[in-house]
């Protein structure tokens, strides 16, 4: 399944040194110093290091993490601001807007950016698991897993730090609510599809399969919405993506209805279900080759040239065929001349964003050491005043491999 989600690029940003001279006054904030430069470092490195797995991953962010929220946390026994939490700019590109950036002199702008990125990551390790010639079972719980993680971390940072801001996100950046709100809908359909793909292959209930596949259109249909109102030039290719994944899971909606209906004997509006399931497939493949043509941010998916995508055209085809042919033999029903209302609902297999908690403040934060940092020692001139027009170089992703399709997400 190589190419079958589309990707937005990873955040890139500027270096930190974290060299606070004068202002660290103690061995200890010393080394909280360099072990945070270390471990954004490392984190940084994964993100494009194809070895890297969701463990490591995890164990990166929790390392950076730990330290970072020394400069957020409140470590004086008082309810007043951190005094560090203001000490350090940090600029972050952002997914969208290509090389400008976003800067903020503001500890949890940098919590809520990396916090992004690592969602941003887990997206991206799903999507290369995904990608393998012979997916295992295992593997496939591992994409699942993965996409529901990033869907959490990605709500996390929209509910838990976003607020904290004193600056707001401007209008299609990566922080903004309709830009994060569109990544988690879009990790949850993506996390059912894998779903669907297994319920399909343990040839589960007709009808549980057209209830999930509603349910996951339906999310497309509200990720696509949410970016309505952002500006078409850096959102019109992502677009285009959500909604023939829309069509194509309506598709799978209605021929699997199709073949509920005529397994209760309702042929004729069998018929009628199979036809919208033709025409909601052609209308995918069109915009399977809009979507290839449209330029903008992120990789291009290239579903139509999967075999999962065209099994379903297939599919779609044979089953009306066949409801055709008995219709003509035995049932003699009426084609009715409107589309069956699908009111599908699935009890189970709706995907819920895992939970993401941040790690225990390190435990190399102690108030003894947090007043070591005396910020009457600092430079008098603010050199690290934000410049946003400032281009950040790009961050070098991997690419991924086309491997031989089996035309399933699980074997």
């Amino acid at each position: 399944m190589t190419h079958w989600f589309h990707r937005n690029p990873l955040k890139a940003t500027a270096p930190v040194s974290f060299s606070f001279y004068g202002v660290a006054s103690s061995t200890g904030a010393n080394k909280i110093c360099n072990d945070l430069k270390a471990s954004r470092a490392r984190l940084l490195e994964l993100f494009t290091d194809v070895t890297c797995n969701a463990d490591m991953m995890k164990n990166a962010t929790d390392a950076y993490f730990s330290l970072l929220q020394g400069f957020i946390n409140s470590l004086d026994g008082t309810t007043q601001e951190n005094k560090l939490r203001f000490i350090q700019n940090f600029k972050w590109t952002d997914t969208l807007q290509g090389n400008s950036t976003s800067a903020q002199q503001d500890a949890i702008f940098e919590l809520a950016s990396m916090g992004f990125n690592v969602a941003l990551w887990f997206t991206k390790f799903a999507s290369r698991l995904a990608g393998k010639e012979d997916i295992t079972e295992s593997e496939a719980k591992d994409v699942h897993r993965s996409l529901k993680t990033a869907a959490g971390i990605f709500k996390h940072v929209k509910e838990i730090q976003v607020p904290r801001l004193i600056t707001p996100a401007e209008k299609g950046r990566d922080l903004e609510a309709r830009v994060i709100d569109t990544y988690i809908v879009q990790c949850q359909a993506e996390a059912q599809e894998v779903t669907i793909a297994r319920a399909i292959e343990l040839k589960h209930n007709a009808s549980l399969i057209a209830a999930l596949a509603f349910e996951t259109a339906n999310f497309y249909h509200k990720a696509d919405h949410t970016l309505t109102s952002l500006e078409p030039e850096y959102t019109t290719k992502w677009r285009k993506y959500l909604q023939l994944k829309q069509c194509f899971y309506m598709a799978y909606a209605y021929c699997f209805h199709g073949q509920t209906l005529l397994g209760s004997d309702k042929c004729g509006e069998a018929i009628r279900s199979l036809q919208e399931a033709e025409k909601f497939y052609n209308k995918a493949e069109g915009l399977c080759k809009e979507y290839q043509q449209t330029k903008g941010p992120g990789s291009t998916a290239k579903p139509s040239e999967q075999l999962f995508f065209r099994k379903l055209g297939t599919s779609v085809r044979n089953t009306l065929e066949k409801c055709q042919r008995e219709n003509g033999f035995i049932y003699f029903q009426k084609v009715p001349p409107e589309a069956p209302q699908l009111e599908l609902k699935a009890n189970y297999g709706l995907v819920e964003p895992v939970p993401f908690e941040l790690p225990a403040l390190s435990s190399q934060w102690t108030p003894e050491v947090y007043t070591t940092f005396d910020l009457t020692k600092g430079p008098k001139d603010d050199k690290a005043k934000a410049k946003p027009e400032e281009e950040v170089k790009p961050m070098k992703e991997p690419d991924i491999k086309p491997q031989k399709d089996t035309g399933c997400l699980i074997s």
